[in-house]
């Protein structure tokens, strides 16, 4: 197998799930829904494809390699993938307190 495709192979195999999760944090919940919350969330996805790769590429190279040649796709694998989706649940929970969707807290203020 190729080097380079060797190091890039958990990113990869795991790029479909990747754009799935991506798809569902970019369109739900559907409002509010105005630029700054949309550059929240390219800002929130291009941190978590960062993050991802990096990790792959740090566990790739330090995996230990007594433990088999497969040992060091797997690490990265885990790594990559639990680094997307950390960044991702943190992105949710500071979105939904900045981007909260104001609600009437009385009739009063339904009827404005």
């Amino acid at each position: 197998m190729d080097n380079q495709v060797a190091q890039n192979l958990s990113l990869i195999l795991f790029a479909p799930w990747f754009a799935i999760l991506a798809g569902l944090y970019w369109f739900y919940p559907r409002k509010p829904l105005h630029l700054k919350r949309r550059l929240f969330d390219l800002s929130s996805l291009t941190l978590a494809t960062v993050a991802s790769t990096l990790g792959m590429h740090w566990s790739f190279f330090n995996a230990d390699p007594s433990a088999g040649s497969i040992w060091k796709q797997v690490l990265a694998t885990l790594i990559s993938y639990g680094l997307f989706l950390l960044v991702l649940t943190v992105a949710i929970a500071i979105r939904h307190r900045l981007f909260r969707a104001s609600k009437p807290t009385s009739t009063l203020e339904a009827q404005r």
